[in-house]
């Protein structure tokens, strides 16, 4: 008995894209550091909390430029939520 339906064809598979794709790699630890040690931008959050980030024209100083390398350009998105009763960081954020 012939059938009377064409074979089925499945389209090729597609690539499957890894998270890794859109991930940016890791902060490096000598920009968290710098922005704690040479921040001149506290924004009071409340409850003790205080946002750290370093300004632009912070950014352009010989020290900050020595200690950040070729890593200023991230630094100048990153931001410290610091805890000033526990003297301790409580979040790293950075832009996108």
């Amino acid at each position: 008995m012939a059938s009377q339906f064409s074979r089925r064809r499945f389209a090729a598979p597609r690539p499957s894209l890894s998270v890794a794709q859109f991930e940016r790699p890791a902060l490096p630890s000598s920009v968290v550091d710098a922005v704690l040690r040479f921040h001149d931008e506290e924004q009071d959050q409340g409850s003790g909390r205080t946002l750290l980030r370093l300004s632009a024209k912070r950014l352009r100083d010989a020290e900050v430029k020595a200690a950040l390398g070729d890593q200023k350009k991230r630094a100048a998105g990153v931001a410290i939520l610091w805890n000033e009763h526990e003297s301790e960081i409580i979040r790293v954020l950075e832009a996108a």
